[in-house]
């Protein structure tokens, strides 16, 4: 005989119920109350489970249901509810739930409960980061956060590309910034020491200095140069004590790697997975992406006219989703930012006065936003202010670097072709005091089968701000890190 198979089932979604065709039917609810409303005879219960933006109306006879029962249903508690589901009188929707059956599955004071149904400060609401998933703000973020990240794999493995993973615990700055979190076992309070007084990191957990990684690149490129294509999507930290709208303590990062790749195809890929995850969203969290234009929408209405938006959230999606990008090089930026308008009526916080410059937000957002009005592919950046491992181009000034400039929020991608010649790249680590013993094992693939590669890293909260439209990268992870507040 054999065993019954088990399969994972927890009633209806709201979201499965709202499209239903067959109605006049026993269904099983279970959400959370967004809102109550009624008299002594009937009570309409909004209540909402997640799976999508809209709640659904459950009507409660207050004499069939209980009156004391239904004095525990208030906001924020957690209901099951049998009951049919018909089609609605009402307006707002066209379907509800007529209860049957009504239990509190846990019950909210309704006075000290914070999320009341009326509008909050996001401020606020980072704040009850363990609450505001339940908002509808934030539960339309995180479902497209989750779409996105489905969208991420579901693109990659069409390509062909192997997922790998990266170590999160390293000894290696990637990025030579040195802004890094050092993990240890030691005891703090009594720290070993060397003769010369130094922490003696032999003793700690690795025998070394250890620390929390800020990129996956150069073990992806590892990986790239024996499985071909690979990419990496996982979380990253910087030490970076930036209070900002545009900065984390730990963010998520997918870097791709591609063995047998140059510049041309690093730009190429860009472009594809971009609007391959812009045309994912517009196709499938449609709802949630028309809610979060509408609050775009709104806050809009009290800017200045000088800071309001060209285009809506929707409008801009599409518009980034069906244009070509535009590509140019450093050098050719840097002329038309420093003939521009604002450079020359100073009204620019760095003022562009030579070629060199290391672009800010502002100069890369004018040439998205106001010069070429789309999306802008810089390469062939200064050398000096790239990383080692960048390759170096044949002027001997330029490395073959590229970003990709998005509207709203400048540099979204940032890639290169990678250095694959072992002569230039040991020459180039001397000149920026990169270890080389720290690096051998870095250094040995450009000794065995090296070949032309080429990558680039997405910040994934970036990508976030720019489909959701939110503007504090705080808002679309569920548990920001910043400096001064680990909490949760």
């Amino acid at each position: 005989m054999s065993a019954e198979k088990r399969v994972y089932q927890v009633g209806e979604k709201i979201k499965a119920l709202l499209s239903a065709t067959a109605l006049d039917r026993e269904v099983i609810l279970r959400a959370w109350v967004r809102n109550k409303r009624g008299n002594k005879h009937v009570a309409f219960i909004s209540a909402n489970d997640g799976s999508c933006l809209s709640g659904i109306q459950v009507v409660a006879d207050v004499e069939k249901i209980g009156e004391d029962l239904l004095k525990e249903v208030t906001v924020g508690s957690a209901i099951w509810v049998k009951g049919q589901l018909v089609a609605s009188a009402g307006k707002g929707q066209q379907v509800e739930v007529v209860a049957e059956e009504v239990r509190v599955l846990g019950g909210a004071d309704a006075e000290k409960y914070p999320i009341q149904p009326k509008k909050h400060s996001l401020e606020f609401l980072r704040e009850q980061a363990h609450l505001r998933v339940r908002t509808s703000t934030f539960g339309a973020v995180f479902r497209i956060r989750h779409a996105m990240s489905y969208a991420v794999h579901h693109f990659f493995n069409s390509k062909g590309f192997f997922n790998v993973h990266s170590p999160i615990l390293t000894a290696t700055d990637a990025e030579g910034a040195g802004e890094m979190f050092r993990v240890t076992n030691l005891n703090l309070k009594d720290l070993p020491r060397t003769d010369d007084g130094e922490i003696d990191y032999s003793q700690d957990f690795f025998g070394r200095p250890t620390n929390l990684t800020v990129s996956g690149q150069l073990e992806a490129e590892l990986l790239a140069l024996g499985l071909g294509e690979v990419y990496t999507f996982g979380p990253t930290f910087r030490a970076e004590n930036s209070n900002t709208s545009r900065h984390l303590a730990e963010f998520w990062m997918i870097e791709p790697e591609m063995a047998f790749a140059e510049l041309s195809d690093n730009i190429a890929l860009a472009q594809e997975f971009l609007q391959y995850l812009v045309n994912y969203a517009l196709d499938n969290c449609r709802e949630d992406l028309a809610f979060l234009d509408q609050r775009l929408a709104d806050e809009e209405k009290n800017k200045k006219k000088e800071e309001k938006s060209e285009m809506g959230l929707i409008e801009k999606l599409e518009f980034v989703a069906n244009n070509d990008f535009k590509v140019l090089t450093y050098t050719e930026a840097i002329e038309i930012l420093r003939n521009s308008k604002p450079n020359k009526k100073k009204q620019f916080n760095y003022l562009i006065d030579e070629w060199g410059a290391d672009l800010q937000s502002e100069h890369e957002r004018y040439l998205v936003e106001k010069h070429f009005k789309m999306p802008v592919v810089l390469k062939d950046y200064p050398k000096d202010i790239k990383a080692f491992y960048m390759r170096q181009n044949d002027d001997g000034k330029t490395v073959a670097a590229m970003d990709v400039l998005f509207p709203g929020i400048g540099e979204i991608i940032g890639g290169s072709q990678r250095e694959e010649r072992l002569d230039k790249l040991t020459r180039r680590m001397e000149e920026m005091d990169v270890s080389q013993e720290e690096l051998w094992w870095f250094l040995e693939t450009r000794k065995f089968g090296t070949v032309p590669h080429a990558g680039f890293g997405l910040g994934f909260e970036r990508l976030m701000l720019f489909v959701t439209g939110m503007t504090n990268i705080r808002d679309v992870i569920p548990f920001p890190r910043f400096p001064d507040h680990a909490e949760f």
